[in-house]
């Protein structure tokens, strides 16, 4: 019989008994320190104090100003400069200048930063409407304010995202300035310090362009949302629920991981964070049921990467995309359904297929909470998610609907005791909303130099036919050039950074070969999510080794192997844009999708070795070939690859019958 419980807490104690305090016990795993090690948004000091209580106080400024803007709004430039100067204060504070540096309170020159970084954006602030009015043309005061700007925004981004992006930064700078200089098809006019700072500073193009203006508007407020769900007991709901749904199958608390990780993925958009999140529980449940800690780690890595391109909320870079090709979210919505769903089956799959082969079964149904207390206790928390998807598909805004996704979440949580957030609660939430949303901010305004050199040279054009031309101007010979610029890139930027990079460089030369906008950028995108499981630099991947207590090597690996899907489905939809619905043909959309869900089948089994038995080695490969023929909508490549698949099945079907009257006569002897 399955248990029924009064009250969520009484299943998170029962969830508790079952293995989380083995895991206290037997690990001791220290999550504050392991997000230190692997998550750039967890290296923040933790400041207690006075000076605590100010950087709280600035936090929660910072969250009821944009609320109070997405109803209220102001002009662009202004808006986009307070949430600049918000995010640089609070990084300089948060984030120490050195890792010798003082952990527990900011240093003098912390304050100073801060300080100066809040009177250079500030005067812009202040001095936009003056500006404006001599024809946008600068003083000597505006381009010191401007250049300290530059300055100040390129430390932040070394203390918060790291060095990487940094220098990419200074190559474009110094790539406009040194124009005359450079060789052949690079060369250029070249422009000097003061057009440089005129076009970061007070442009349009630079620092305060589309990239920032996305994070101060849509971005930040759906983190912001995410924080309210979170704050109202959203992600229990997805834990627990998925313990309900999957915990007792074969290979279960793998299955759990992807359903969590899936679910909080969509919210927060961050694959480190959310395997710090939800791997402290997911790993060990894995490893106890006989899973090893390399598979434990990469199934949670590979699970918590899916979330950045999973609908509703997705990754900022989503929100980024929809601007930079000025089409509304909902198209980017409805254009990672089907992927995003082919990409969680494959991992569902594997995980199923690994259960079978290995003989490991699920936890028994009896150890498990039931599903109908706890949709009863906390099901209404899906209620804000849902009113989102509704406002965005009646054609209101980003904003507007993530406004009043998080008044809703706010109301809707006072409908259970257990899940009721008091003002306590909301003012944490405020903050911790802020505290997420400072990483994308920097990394939003650095890449701004990016963009504005682009747009200053028209370098971007430029890369894009090096692209073609070391392709020869062939189409997959293309995809595979830009797929391994957004992994390289992705290797040390965040997700957004790196998508901005990569639409803005290699994006064009898919474009120019008649591959439609919405799909070359939604293939840079992928590879730029799949970075944080792509070995050498795999972040996600890392961050589940830590907790499964495996090498990081090994478990980037294995999460590589398993997200392997995400790394073809790309090219399939750009060969079959009916698999991002950019079709009215509907049936066409259904048949592309039922092909590549039988495509998908044949990945995973090929890849775990394990179908109806275990695969020979020219088995696997004729799934794989299969895969590849069926994840390609088309009736000749389906029908090759319906063929393999056919091959396959019959051939083990008569092993497994082989086998199972070798097990009869076995007993028999016995």
């Amino acid at each position: 019989m399955t248990k029924n419980y009064p009250n969520n807490e009484n299943q998170n104690n029962e969830i508790s008994k079952l293995e989380i305090n083995n895991v206290k016990e037997e690990r001791k795993i220290d999550i504050d320190e392991l997000s230190k090690n692997h998550d750039n948004e967890s290296k923040s000091r933790i400041i207690k104090g006075k000076v605590g209580l100010l950087i709280v106080t600035i936090a929660i400024a910072m969250s009821t100003f944009h609320l109070f803007t997405a109803v209220i709004p102001m002009v662009s430039a202004k808006h986009r400069a307070l949430h600049l100067l918000f995010t640089l204060v609070l990084v300089f504070l948060l984030f120490p200048g050195r890792k010798k540096s003082n952990k527990n309170k900011p240093t003098i020159f912390d304050y100073l930063f801060a300080t100066v970084s809040a009177i250079s954006v500030g005067y812009l602030f202040v001095m936009f409407d003056t500006i404006a009015n001599r024809g946008m043309s600068s003083t000597t005061l505006d381009l010191i304010m401007g250049a300290i700007t530059m300055i100040v925004i390129l430390e932040a981004t070394r203390r918060s995202i790291g060095i990487e992006l940094v220098i990419l930064s200074l190559i474009f700078l110094g790539y406009a300035y040194l124009g005359p200089y450079l060789p052949g098809d690079l060369a250029h006019r070249g422009h000097n310090i003061t057009t440089l700072i005129e076009h970061m500073y007070i442009g349009s193009e630079g620092i305060f362009g589309i990239a920032l203006g996305t994070s101060a508007t849509y971005i930040f407020l759906f983190i912001l949302f995410g924080a309210f769900l979170n704050g109202s007991g959203l992600s229990s709901f997805f834990t627990n629920g998925a313990m309900a749904v999957a915990g007792h199958r074969v290979g279960g608390p793998a299955k759990v991981s992807i359903l969590a990780s899936g679910g909080l993925g969509m919210i927060n958009g961050s694959a480190t964070a959310n395997v710090a999140t939800t791997g402290v529980f997911t790993i060990p449940l894995m490893k106890k049921v006989g899973y090893s800690k390399r598979f434990s780690g990469g199934v949670e890595a590979t699970a918590s990467t899916g979330g950045q391109f999973t609908p509703p909320i997705m990754g900022a870079a989503a929100f980024i995309m929809a601007e930079m090709l000025g089409i509304p979210y909902t198209s980017v919505l409805i254009a990672a359904i089907i992927p995003a769903f082919l990409y969680f089956l494959s991992i569902w799959i594997m995980v199923h297929y690994e259960g079978k082969k290995t003989g490991l079964r699920g936890i028994p149904k009896e150890q498990l909470p039931a599903f109908k207390p706890i949709l009863k206790e906390r099901g209404h928390l899906v209620l804000p998610v849902i009113l989102l998807m509704v406002l965005l598909f009646m054609d209101y805004t980003p904003v507007y609907a993530a406004f009043f996704a998080i008044v809703a979440t706010y109301l809707v949580s006072f409908l259970r005791k257990s899940t009721r957030m008091d003002f306590k609660t909301v003012l944490k939430t405020l903050e911790e909303g802020a505290k997420a949303g400072l990483t994308v901010g920097v990394a939003t305004a650095v890449v701004g130099y990016i963009i504005g050199v682009v747009s200053l040279t028209g370098v971007g054009l430029k890369l894009a036919n090096v692209i073609l031309v070391l392709a020869n101007e062939q189409l997959f010979l293309t995809l595979l050039l830009t797929m391994v610029t957004a992994i390289i890139l992705g290797m040390g930027l965040p997700t957004a950074a790196c998508y901005i990079v990569g639409a803005t460089v290699a994006a064009p030369s898919l474009i120019q070969l008649g591959v439609e906008p919405i799909v070359a950028h939604f293939f840079v995108l992928y590879f730029a999510c799949l970075s944080a499981i792509t070995p050498p630099v795999a972040l996600a991947s890392y961050a589940g080794a830590g907790i499964a207590g495996e090498s990081p090597s090994k478990v980037g690996w294995t999460g590589f192997r398993l997200g392997i899907a995400g790394f073809i489905v790309p090219f399939a939809f750009v060969y079959s844009p009916e698999l991002l619905i950019q079709t009215n043909d509907y049936l066409a959309s259904g048949l592309a999708l039922i092909s590549a869900i039988i495509g998908v089948l044949a990945l995973g089994t090929s890849v775990v070795g394990f179908f109806l038995v275990k695969n020979f080695i020219i088995e696997s490969v004729m799934l794989f070939g299969a895969a590849l023929f069926l994840i390609q909508a088309g009736i000749m490549t389906d029908s090759i690859g319906i063929v393999l698949l056919l091959l396959v099945i019959l051939n083990q079907l008569k092993r497994k019958k082989r086998l199972e009257i070798a097990i009869d006569n076995r007993k028999e002897v016995i």
